[in-house]
């Protein structure tokens, strides 16, 4: 909203005109929601531990996580802020997208936070009951997938990667799509978000893929290149992706190995909620099989471990689920689990991007 005030002024001063390219105010979005969770993240920290908001650790998970007990958690409440206020700056807030976005990650904090604060008050690692939480989730995404897709020009033809020409009409099955790939990727990430960092740093390197593909998307010679939809006003998700980039980088100065604070599910479920609405408004959802292919796999892990575990009476496939947790019983340390799995959603990532020049 601010770069429209500042941008007013274009005339008078010719260098003003930068506002208005969205590779700019991306940029100027990265570096507020970051500088927003660096400058604030100490007190926020010191806040929420005097608050109480502390991270309760379950007694069947691992032993030695039993030494983050008493973290401040909620995390959410030190990014989530910082994204808001990038969005407030430099986004345009009457373009549809940015609007159903927005509604999304604050609705899916919502969710999180209730489910964090009954677990704190608790002390246990209850929380919200599983058939509420996923009910809420399920109705946040069935609201917007509804407004999307009855929203002017809504192309319900499936785009599949590494095929330009195939593009299967779904019609009202895309509204099912959507809730699935959002409700999806919210828990998905909420599964990761197991070790110092873990969820922040394949987040941060989704969200800067997503940040490329609504450029393209929104960009009407580079996305016909390309062989991909042109989505008119997607372009403003590009500025958005960015806040998001920012303020994981911001976050992840914290949450970095030994973690002063936790995402909890505050962070985690809008997050991973906000990576699915990326991929859907630039309608690359099939795509984020690969983007997020870390949070697929670690998602597969536990309903492999469970369905396995009950069909054999009480055998496991791995260790413990999800897979991060296999890996440290056998004896990874927990900061080589990380960067590990770094290198692998950076990987698949690059792997995503590729498939646009392969259609």
């Amino acid at each position: 909203m601010l770069y429209k005030l500042i941008y007013i002024f274009h005339t008078d001063i010719s260098w003003l005109n930068v506002f208005r390219y969205i590779t700019f105010r991306t940029i100027l979005s990265i570096l507020t929601s970051f500088l927003f969770c660096f400058v604030f993240g100490d007190w926020i920290i010191d806040k929420l531990r005097s608050l109480q908001m502390r991270q309760f650790v379950r007694d069947d998970g691992p032993p030695n996580h039993k030494a983050k007990q008493g973290t401040p958690t909620m995390g959410g409440c030190m990014f989530l802020p910082a994204v808001f206020l990038s969005i407030f700056l430099w986004v345009d807030w009457g373009n549809f997208y940015v609007l159903s976005m927005a509604f999304v990650i604050f609705s899916f904090a919502v969710i999180g936070f209730l489910d964090d604060w009954l677990k704190i008050k608790r002390q246990n690692s209850k929380g919200l009951r599983a058939s509420v939480k996923f009910s809420l989730q399920i109705v946040c995404s069935l609201l917007v997938a509804v407004v999307l897709y009855l929203h002017h020009g809504f192309d319900s033809r499936l785009v599949l990667p590494f095929f330009k020409e195939i593009r299967p009409d779904l019609g009202l099955g895309y509204i099912l799509l959507m809730v699935f790939v959002i409700t999806g990727s919210s828990n998905a990430v909420n599964l990761t978000d197991g070790l110092d960092g873990l969820a922040t740093g394949p987040l941060i390197v989704a969200f800067a893929c997503y940040m490329a593909l609504s450029y393209f998307a929104g960009h009407r010679i580079i996305s016909s290149y390309l062989h991909i939809p042109y989505i008119s006003g997607a372009g403003e998700i590009c500025v958005v992706c960015g806040a998001l980039v920012g303020a994981g980088l911001g976050f992840l100065w914290y949450n970095a190995y030994p973690a002063e604070i936790f995402m909890g599910d505050t962070g985690s479920l809008s997050l991973g909620a906000a990576l699915g609405m990326a991929a859907v408004i630039t309608k690359q959802e099939i795509l984020l099989v690969i983007v997020g292919g870390l949070f697929v796999f670690e998602t597969l892990s536990v309903i492999i471990q469970v369905g396995y575990f009950k069909f054999t009476n009480g055998k496991r496939v791995f260790r413990m689920a999800p897979i991060h947790h296999h890996f440290e019983l056998k004896g990874w340390p927990e900061p080589k689990v990380i960067v590990r799995f770094w290198i692998v959603a950076i990987l698949l990532a690059l792997c995503a991007v590729s498939t646009l020049k392969l259609r």
